[in-house]
């Protein structure tokens, strides 16, 4: 199996398998339903050996959570709305709206289950492609001389309820949960600043 490093962003035959698998993952999904998903059947479909898929993703699990962290990766810069708590209330609707739906509740379980993803790193994949866009959007409002929560802060505080409120079962988060979160997350941000001399 190649490394989770190749994995990431391939080159050359290896992008262009990597391709043409995950396209037929999203077609076979959209005709069949992912319950008929078979390796077998996604090989035939992007025109590769069944045995390419097995070396590469190991099993079906892991091919689902690497077109899932794919899914993810593609997601577009956060919203800059002028202010670090709109960009985070913005952030989090969208997140919600996105992962809410069953596709993203589909896309969460299968990089949570794959465990086992070449060096077990899908969960951590997951985390720092959302800690890439808290990045952005810290440094943003930084370079714009706002108050700012840390990523840690903001992955902590607005992104671990959010996801764990989705796995768990217990409910799409709702605007105001959200608007608190947020508000927590400034709070903290304030708290941090320096008070002068």
């Amino acid at each position: 199996m190649t490394s989770g490093a190749t994995r990431l962003r391939p080159g050359g035959r290896s992008a262009r398998v990597q391709a043409a698998v995950h396209q037929a993952v999203h077609d076979l999904t959209a005709l069949h339903g992912r319950e008929a998903l078979t390796i077998p059947q996604i090989a035939a479909q992007a025109g590769v050996t069944p045995s390419t898929i097995y070396r590469r993703w190991g099993d079906l699990v892991e091919l689902l959570a690497d077109v899932s962290i794919e899914r993810l990766r593609d997601e577009a810069e956060p919203p800059d709305t002028g202010s670090v708590r709109g960009d985070l209330l913005a952030w989090g609707e969208q997140f919600i709206e996105e992962m809410s739906s069953d596709l993203g509740r589909q896309v969460l379980k299968d990089v949570l289950t794959a465990s086992g993803y070449g060096d077990g790193s899908a969960p951590c994949q997951c985390l720092q492609i959302t800690a890439g866009q808290m990045t952005m959007l810290v440094e943003r409002a930084r370079a714009r001389g706002q108050a700012t929560p840390s990523v840690d802060c903001v992955l902590d505080t607005l992104v671990a309820p959010i996801v764990y409120r989705l796995l768990m079962g217990a409910g799409t988060p709702t605007g105001p949960q959200l608007a608190r979160w947020v508000d927590t997350c400034m709070a903290q941000a304030a708290a941090a600043e320096p008070t002068g001399p």
